[in-house]
């Protein structure tokens, strides 16, 4: 039986294509710590290529681990959540899932950059939630709740807590209401 947070490929290429923008967004964070080091970008670009048809699904899932970046060998805590985003991108062919773990490490980037953690990690929410296209929004409400289904990224675990199950948590809660004022500041 297939997980509920797998989603279709159509759907998969969907929200892969936004998982990329958001990935992309904070690139500059791993850039910046580590000069010259292109493999985040790279599995940004691959995400891209995965979206756009240009790489199926069975090739994504066998490239998925290829290309990463040993986050533990990174000295700036900001570059390490940048390459996992990208990492998390990378991962959607496998499972769409991932998406929504693409866009939490890219705001736990922006926040653990940003000298006021919490309006960085708000307003990057709110940047990615302005740059979800209909399309995507349908997608990623096709997922179970953060926490709820074991059988994926989003079940128990790392992705489900602490900050990363935050930013997941009120991602989906802007998804469902399918109301843009969650993204404006209070």
């Amino acid at each position: 039986m297939r997980s509920p947070q797998t989603l279709s490929e159509a759907d998969r290429r969907i929200v892969a294509g936004w998982a990329a923008d958001c990935a992309e967004h904070v690139l500059e964070e791993f850039e910046v710590a580590v000069p010259g080091d292109s493999r985040p970008r790279d599995l940004v670009a691959r995400t891209r290529a995965f979206a756009r048809g240009e790489l199926d699904a069975a090739e994504g899932i066998r490239r998925r681990f290829g290309g990463g970046v040993p986050t533990r060998e990174l000295q700036v805590p900001a570059a390490a959540a940048a390459a996992r985003a990208a990492g998390q991108a990378a991962a959607i062919p496998h499972m769409g899932a991932h998406a929504l773990g693409a866009a939490a490490y890219a705001a736990k980037a922006t926040g653990l950059g940003a000298p006021v953690q919490a309006d960085a990690v708000s307003a990057e929410i709110r940047w990615q939630v302005d740059h979800m296209s209909a399309a995507a929004r349908t997608a990623l409400r096709l997922l179970p709740p953060v926490g709820e289904n074991r059988s994926g990224p989003l079940g128990p675990g790392l992705l489900a807590s602490g900050l990363l199950g935050e930013i997941i948590g009120a991602l989906q809660g802007c998804i469902a209401a399918d109301d843009h004022t969650c993204t404006k500041r209070q």
